[in-house]
């Protein structure tokens, strides 16, 4: 239950007699442990730290729930195995891809923030654990996600927030490029690594196409009928990645997934949504240290 935490965001499943929600921590044996004596068909790992800005103030917490936490999950698979162990992955591990080069999943982890580093770091315990144990792990590395429900100190979202209140919206130079994923394409990767995918594989999940964060967020603008003078441009911050890029045609050849949903389309659908769940908006913005 960290700063980005919404339990509203589940209030649509809280009725469900599947659904049930234990707060503890990720890092703690003894809470894990009680959570696996349960059974489990799989594992799916979402839980990180994943603010770069946060980690370069301060590693500390990215460290132990990033790299301890996966060990403390890791373990217990061992102790309680599952069918599956999904680990969530981001596309920053590779570090900052050439122009035109979009990495396969052969490439070498190059991370250059903190937050990358703990999150290459995960994903090599994860591996390891595979090799030594045989825990039966997918590595799934995913690029930049957005979509309704997100918490609003990443770029799409605070965009969104900002243009809606004709607020300036701050961003980094302009030129970094990024690969926007819609949470529901992740969501039918996930589904389908479940399923179908092997364990120890390592698959990208990304739309194939890398933007210029200053094209997205005028793209926002444009949606909400907004002037481009807007825009303010602040410092860059230290480490900054200038592109990411990645090859996901081995998901797509092994599982048969593709992104279904367009940035267009998905923007739009983000647009409308926050639109009409403004409330949302507003109690989550009440947490102290939310960041604008």
């Amino acid at each position: 239950m960290t700063y980005a935490r919404n339990p509203e965001n589940l209030a649509d499943v809280a009725q469900d007699p599947r659904y049930h929600f234990v707060r503890g921590d990720i890092a703690d044996p003894q809470a894990v442990d009680g959570i696996f004596e349960r059974g489990f068909y799989a594992i799916v790992h979402f839980a990180a730290e994943t603010h770069v800005d946060r980690s370069i103030e301060d590693a500390s917490p990215f460290l132990k729930t990033n790299i301890l936490g996966t060990h403390t999950l890791l373990e217990a698979t061992r102790r309680f195995p599952a069918m599956r162990f999904i680990h969530s992955n981001t596309d920053e591990v590779y570090g900052s891809a050439p122009a035109g080069v979009s990495f396969t999943e052969e490439a070498t982890l190059t991370p250059r923030s903190p937050h990358a580093a703990s999150k290459a770091s995960a994903e090599h315990l994860v591996t390891a654990y595979i090799n030594t144990y045989r825990v039966p792990a997918v590595i799934l590395r995913c690029t930049n996600n957005y979509g309704p429900s997100q918490f609003p100190e990443k770029l799409i979202r605070l965009m969104i927030a900002n243009a809606s209140e004709e607020r300036p919206p701050p961003i980094y130079g302009g030129l970094q490029e990024r690969d926007w994923l819609f949470v529901e394409n992740h969501c039918r990767a996930i589904a389908l690594a479940l399923d179908n995918a092997k364990p120890g594989s390592v698959c990208n999940v990304s739309s194939g196409v890398s933007l210029p964060n200053l094209k997205v967020v005028r793209t926002i603008l444009q949606h909400r009928d907004k002037p481009e003078s807007l825009i303010q441009y602040v410092e860059d911050r230290s480490g900054h990645d200038r592109r990411y890029g990645l090859d996901s045609s081995k998901i797509q050849s092994e599982l048969g997934w593709a992104p279904t949903v367009s940035l267009e389309e998905g923007l739009h659908r983000t647009i409308e949504w926050y639109q009409v769940n403004a409330m949302w908006l507003d109690h989550t913005r009440r947490s102290e240290t939310f960041r604008t």
